[in-house]
């Protein structure tokens, strides 16, 4: 809890989701990568404008998505470039993250060690899972010696439990508290709480079972709006993605007045002070 304090200051910080654009040799790639990095930077400076807490990239328009043993190193190369010209625009006290689709938990630390990010979100840490993209093994133990590695023991790791657009019967006996003790004692720096698919809310039962069961940061993952935010108050964090876009859909831009009007409701609602 320490390492994450250092990162985020607040009770309940708010984490604002840059989805880049589709990147080279996937179906949607638009042929210039000149404009995905353009767009990524004007989201990053609306989330700045507004004092957001954080910033996480995502390869969300990278759909259908494949593991990362099938994707090449384009993908890899230019969600570097994105985030280096990112990291040049955030100031050095606001924190980075970045998860790499599909499972791309190595590529991951290898970028935010590379532009001076500060976290990952893992998915599959711990218990294997069947995913839209097929099955995702259990990875812990390679990702934090991979870590080690290079160096990257800075780089804190978030790691998605009972992850949403996925299937948990093969670890149906395993309760959602079990996961997160598992993962805590796998050394996770933090918890990711979703819904069931983006943009449904988490179980604010859930939310509160984790706190009450684990040492470990809690981060709100999906669903949460500007309605519901007051239910999610005890988080550690709440990562924005599709509540910020026009009519509150993922796959459009960020709209800088929703990311204004929430930002003023998250002061007054949530009482986050430093």
């Amino acid at each position: 809890m320490l390492k994450f304090r250092k990162l985020f200051h607040k009770k309940c910080s708010i984490v604002g989701m840059i989805h880049v654009k589709p990147l080279p040799g996937t179906p949607l790639f638009q042929n210039n990568i000149d404009r995905i990095v353009e767009d990524a930077c004007t989201e990053t400076e609306i989330y700045l404008k507004h004092n957001l807490d954080g910033i996480i990239v995502e390869n969300m328009h990278d759909v259908p998505y494949i593991q990362s043993s099938n994707f090449g190193p384009e993908i890899t190369a230019t969600l570097t470039r994105v985030c280096v010209e990112i990291r040049k625009l955030v100031p050095k006290t606001v924190p980075c993250g970045i998860q790499v689709l599909s499972c791309g938990n190595n590529e991951a630390l290898a970028i935010a060690k590379a532009c001076s990010f500060n976290f990952i979100r893992a998915e599959g840490f711990v218990f294997s899972h069947i995913g839209d993209e097929g099955f995702t093994d259990a990875n812990a133990g390679n990702l934090l010696r991979y870590r080690k590695l290079i160096e990257g023991e800075d780089i804190l790791v978030f790691a998605d439990i009972k992850k949403k657009h996925s299937s948990h019967t093969i670890t149906n006996d395993i309760s959602l508290v079990e996961t997160a003790q598992a993962a805590e004692y796998f050394l996770a720096d933090g918890l990711i709480l979703t819904g069931t698919s983006t943009g449904i809310p988490a179980k604010v039962n859930e939310l509160l079972e984790l706190k009450k069961s684990s040492k470990l940061p809690v981060l709100i993952g999906s669903g949460v709006t500007a309605e519901n935010l007051i239910k999610y108050k005890t988080a550690d964090v709440l990562i924005i993605g599709s509540h910020f876009k026009e009519k509150g859909l993922w796959n459009n831009r960020v709209d800088p007045e929703r990311v204004r009007e929430f930002m003023g409701k998250a002061r007054d609602v949530l009482s986050c002070t430093d």
